[in-house]
Order: structure tokens, then C-alpha cells, then sequence
């Protein structure tokens, strides 16, 4: 009997979507990257799901008929959609004719000139139009330079459309800016942050919040041992986690994280259709693993939600050597480092979007959470990604212990 794999049984799913959805067109390797596993593991999950399959058997989320049916619908839509119009706002897209450019007068008015000056003569037009001649002959010794800057603006403007679509239209002018720069484009940031205004390329923005946590006040909590310092030098000394909604159709789905304060990864998360305690255990669960199970004396920080506070979690915690730490009762600042992970998430992936099958939001989250940790810029790290923190933290610390 072979050795039990360490992550849980709905990450090994998740994971082995994460490749059917690929249909052949990515290796084993480069899906497996994402989540972070290797690629035999993942070969070897594909392999175990394929074996015990049954003919016939369906997620709960629909039937497929339902799903190709939705599918065929939505093709049918983007190939109908108007070119230069909006998909579902209706209203015109950057870029398409209806928007004007601005300060166009000036530059009409030296057309006007060179179109005219045969005929009446620079001096003259100069005098009716009130514009100065060295400005107009300026105007034209300049022609090339302008016509070129023009020319590297439209470049620019198009590799901020693409790093924009390439995140999901979800990067602001921060993290666009931080792009370019880790592209070799030495550019600044304020006329990144001119270019998206003018040629309205934005990113989203979440307005609204809404409170889950239901405490058990029966339950002894744990003391508070992060009071709300949200720093840690080193990795695996201090995690926070805590649970988010996504409604999908009728139901819920809920995603259980824990986060390495250090590096803002989420080294650990659970997807499942209730809140029970093993939501956040397995959370639990896959982060030890994650870690190399070497994970003694870490403090992990949470609300004081029932499921953090239930035996089954403290024995979980015990058993791997973690310390519970948990914030006061209704305050979302003692746990602000994940609300802000949750509202990050929410406003990026599930704000505007509906969703009706839980096979597919959980691919999506899967997919999401994957993309956070590997290529997804966090202004906290200095718009490096988790990984390249953790890689640039280890490589630094190898350097000095060898020096």
C-alpha cells in the first residue's frame, strides 16, 4: 500500500481540474507549477481519478448537457458582440471611435496653416489666427520627434492593455507600473497612472463588505499574540487565516486560508459546500504539508469564528506544534491581514461575476489562488510576488550563512 498523500483529497481534485480544464494544450509540469506540486504528483492524481471514475457520475453543480448548453450560449454571445462596444455594459470600450482625443485645437490650428500658406502666406494667416510664426515653424522642426513620441505612447498604452487583460482587468496603475519595471520598461509611475486615466483602463474596485464570523462564546478562546502587528521577519512563524462566502446559484461555497504573514502566501486553503470544522483543519492540513510538516512553535492568528474555537481544530493545532492566537470579537482589524486577502480576492475574481456551478467556481478559485502566489504583485512585498519573496528571502539567507 503506497505512502497517503499529505494534501487533502479536495486539493488533489481541484488540482486534477486544474489540468482537464487545460485540454491537453499545457504539460503536466507547467499546471502542476501553479499550485505549487510536482508534476508526478500530479500525474499520479490524474492517473488514481481516471481509474475509479464512474460513467455517468456529475458534480453537483450541473449536468453536462446544462454545462455545454451554458457554454454555447456564452460563444454565442462574444460572437455576436458589436466591435468597439462593451460586453454586457453596452456602453462604447476605450479606444473605440466614439471617444474622442483632447487639445486638439492647437495642432489644428498649425494644419491650418501649412494647408493655407500658398495661398495667403505664413505671416498673414499668423495674424488673423493671433498665433505666433516661431511657434508655428517649431511646430513643424518638431514633427518627426512628436510623431515618434506618438508612436511609443501607442506601444506603451498597448502593453498596459495587455498586462491589464493578462490580470484579469484587475491591476491598478500601481501594479502595472510594477510590471513594466520587472519587464525592463523604465517608465514612470505617474505617467502609467496618466495613460490608463486617458485611455480609461482601470482596475476594479470593491464597495461592499459583509460580516460572517459567527462566534461560539462557549468556547474558551485563545489568547490574542499578534495584537494586530502584521509583520513577521521570517517565514513560518506567524500565519493568519480566516473563512469567505461565494455564492454560487441557490448555495455557498467557502474557502478556509491560511496566509504566512511573511511572505503574504497562502501556503494552505480548503473549498468545500459547508462550514464545518474540517473546512479549516484541512486549510490546516495542506499548509504543514506545504511547509515540509516542519511547522513547530508557528502562532496562527484567527477570529474567533466556532470553527477555530472547536476541539477537533485545537487538537490539529496541537498535534503539529502550531499556537492559536485569536482577535477580539466583532473588531475586523484584529484580523485585518486576512480581511484584506478576502477583499483582494473578492474584487478581483468574484466582483460583477455570477456563478452557477460549483465545479467550475472551485476551478476558478483554484486557479485564483494559484495565480496569487505565483505571479500576482503585492504592494506589501514591494510589488514582488509571494514566491519571488519567499525565493529572494531563502536565496538571501543561504548567501549570509555561507559568507
Amino acid at each position: 500500500m503506497g505512502r497517503k498523500s499529505p494534501y487533502p483529497e479536495e486539493f488533489r481534485k481541484d488540482a486534477v481540474a486544474l489540468y482537464r480544464a487545460a485540454a491537453g494544450k499545457r504539460t503536466y509540469a507547467a499546471v502542476a507549477a501553479d499550485p505549487g506540486i510536482t508534476a508526478e504528483s500530479l500525474r499520479t492524481w490524474v492517473r488514481k481519478d481516471e481509474a475509479r471514475a464512474v460513467p455517468g457520475r456529475r458534480d453537483a453543480g450541473g449536468s453536462e448537457a446544462e454545462d455545454l448548453a451554458r457554454l454555447r450560449a456564452e460563444n454565442a454571445r462574444l460572437l455576436k458582440a458589436e466591435k468597439g462596444v462593451a460586453l454586457r455594459a453596452q456602453d462604447p470600450s476605450p479606444g473605440g471611435r466614439v471617444f474622442r482625443s483632447g487639445s486638439e485645437v492647437s495642432p489644428r490650428r498649425w494644419d491650418f496653416i501649412s494647408e493655407n500658406r500658398a495661398d495667403f502666406g505664413v505671416q498673414r494667416i499668423c495674424q488673423v489666427l493671433g498665433a505666433s510664426r516661431a511657434g508655428y515653424y517649431r511646430h513643424l522642426a518638431t514633427a518627426q520627434a512628436r510623431a515618434e513620441r506618438q508612436a511609443e505612447e501607442k506601444r506603451t498604452v498597448s502593453e498596459i492593455r495587455a498586462i491589464h487583460t493578462e490580470h484579469h482587468g484587475a491591476y491598478g496603475a500601481p501594479r502595472v507600473h510594477a510590471e513594466l519595471r520587472a519587464r525592463g520598461r523604465r517608465i514612470n509611475r505617474k505617467r502609467v497612472t496618466r495613460l490608463m486615466r486617458v485611455n480609461h483602463i482601470v482596475g476594479r474596485h470593491l464597495r461592499k463588505k459583509k460580516r460572517t464570523t459567527i462566534a461560539d462564546r462557549s468556547a474558551p478562546p485563545a489568547p490574542d499574540l499578534v495584537m494586530r502587528d502584521f509583520t513577521a521577519d521570517t517565514l513560518n512563524t506567524r500565519w493568519c487565516g480566516d473563512i469567505t462566502y461565494i455564492a454560487v446559484g441557490a448555495t455557498w461555497l467557502y474557502l478556509a486560508t491560511v496566509i504566512d504573514i511573511c511572505s503574504r502566501k497562502v501556503v494552505g486553503w480548503s473549498i468545500a459546500d459547508h462550514m464545518r470544522t474540517s473546512l479549516v483543519t484541512d486549510a490546516i492540513e495542506m499548509a504543514v504539508a506545504a511547509r515540509g510538516g516542519q511547522v513547530n512553535g508557528v502562532v496562527f492568528h484567527t477570529d474567533r469564528g466556532a470553527q477555530y474555537s472547536a476541539a477537533v481544530f485545537a487538537e490539529v493545532c496541537r498535534r503539529h506544534g502550531i499556537r492559536r492566537s485569536m482577535g477580539q470579537v466583532g473588531s475586523s482589524y484584529d484580523n485585518a491581514l486576512a480581511e484584506s486577502f478576502f477583499q483582494g480576492l473578492k474584487r478581483e475574481l468574484l466582483h460583477g461575476r455570477r456563478w452557477t456551478s460549483k465545479a467550475q467556481t472551485r476551478l476558478e478559485l483554484f486557479r485564483w489562488l494559484s495565480y496569487y502566489n505565483r505571479r500576482r504583485r503585492h504592494s506589501a512585498l514591494g510589488y514582488l510576488t509571494p514566491a519571488e519573496f519567499e525565493q529572494q528571502l531563502i536565496t538571501s539567507r543561504t548567501l549570509s550563512l555561507v559568507a
